[in-house]
């Protein structure tokens, strides 16, 4: 299990940070920030890819009553201008600057940081490692999951209630079917590809 470990060794308060949302070819990339409470949080935190659905909107909600959160998404418009990677950081930058409180430190999931203001390090596999970043990842998930899940009534062909806008094979055989909705992301190949192949039969 995650655990304060790494936290230990900097200044409080500490934010970790991670993201939801880089692999899907549809939705935005969501990212969050949390800084959690030494001895007052909840328990059970992990990285949300270990964590079941029920789990981690248990979690989500705890994690929002106990703690510092901040959540930052970038747009598909922005994914498709800026390409995931900076998408993604410009998502991280919103988040802890959405946090109301500005931290001593930042830990960052992955091996790069957002070119920012903040005193931060990059932790490789850190949703595993960091208890922060575990919590922010939970919150992250859902809050995407949550995203996904209201833009199904809008676009339910996609059945993004249940793949979130990833690419599995009911996704991509809507996709063929149904052509690109607004939150598809264009700059994705699996999207561009349709894309020309309908603007070639024209």
């Amino acid at each position: 299990m995650p655990s304060f470990a790494l936290e230990k060794a900097h200044p409080q308060p500490l934010a970790g940070v991670d993201e939801a949302g880089r692999g899907p070819l549809a939705g935005p990339v969501v990212a969050a920030a949390v800084i959690l409470h030494r001895t007052r949080f909840p328990r059970g935190i992990d990285d949300s890819k270990k964590l079941d659905a029920p789990s981690r909107e248990a979690l989500h909600d705890r994690i929002r009553a106990s703690a510092a959160v901040g959540v930052g998404i970038a747009s598909v418009e922005e994914i498709d201008s800026l390409n995931i990677y900076w998408a993604t950081m410009l998502a991280m930058t919103r988040a802890v600057d959405a946090l109301g409180c500005e931290p001593a430190m930042v830990l960052v999931d992955g091996n790069a940081c957002p070119k920012w203001r903040y005193a931060s390090q990059p932790v490789v596999d850190g949703d595993a490692l960091c208890r922060s970043i575990a919590a922010a990842s939970i919150v992250a998930k859902v809050t995407r999951d949550r995203i996904m899940c209201d833009h199904h009534d809008t676009h339910p062909g996609y059945n993004w209630r249940q793949n979130k806008g990833y690419a599995t094979p009911d996704h991509r055989r809507a996709l063929r079917e149904l052509g690109p909705s607004p939150l598809h992301r264009r700059s994705f190949a699996p999207v561009a590809q349709l894309m020309l192949a309908l603007q070639a039969a024209e």
